[in-house]
């Protein structure tokens, strides 16, 4: 497969429609490898992948959170800043159901359904980011002020260390 071959996913639609300027980066995916597995192979810290994570509150509200590959999502922090009662992550299923997109090629940009975006604020402080591209071995480097700029994230503060 040819690595400098950029799929043509929701994702890069929305960011080419956008005007949001972003490298685009294949590598040989590894089941459950997560963004470590990502990391090592585009030879970048984790801290600077961004995953995107499809979660719902006990009303099955979905939403989204974009983190830090290095962390977790503090579900009780985040459903104490949101002011419900919980929040769980969604079955693989279900967040296909509501990105369009297979789990560990799921993407904040071009979602099957318009969902609330949290984004873990420490990650604006990064000069530019991994994040995923719409398929599963594919990430898009972009500047994170972008994300600001394209999915009007709410700012939080819930990433714990594992």
């Amino acid at each position: 497969m040819a690595k400098d071959k950029t799929p043509v996913t929701p994702a890069i639609r929305f960011l080419k429609k956008e005007k949001v300027a972003f490298t685009g980066h294949l590598y040989d995916y590894e089941e459950h490898g997560g963004t470590a597995a990502s990391a090592r192979e585009l030879g970048v810290d984790e801290h600077s992948v961004i995953k995107t994570l499809v979660m719902e509150d006990e009303n099955k509200k979905p939403l989204v959170v974009l983190m830090h590959g290095d962390l977790q999502v503090s579900t009780k922090n985040l459903a104490r800043r949101l002011g419900v009662k919980s929040i769980t992550p969604c079955t693989p299923e279900t967040a296909t159901k509501h990105t369009g997109y297979l789990v560990g090629g799921t993407s904040p940009f071009g979602t099957v359904k318009r969902m609330p975006v949290y984004l873990e604020e420490t990650i604006l402080d990064l000069p530019q980011i991994h994040i995923n591209g719409g398929k599963r071995g594919f990430l898009v480097i972009i500047d994170p002020k972008e994300l600001v700029r394209v999915l009007n994230p709410i700012l939080v503060k819930v990433g714990i260390n594992h």
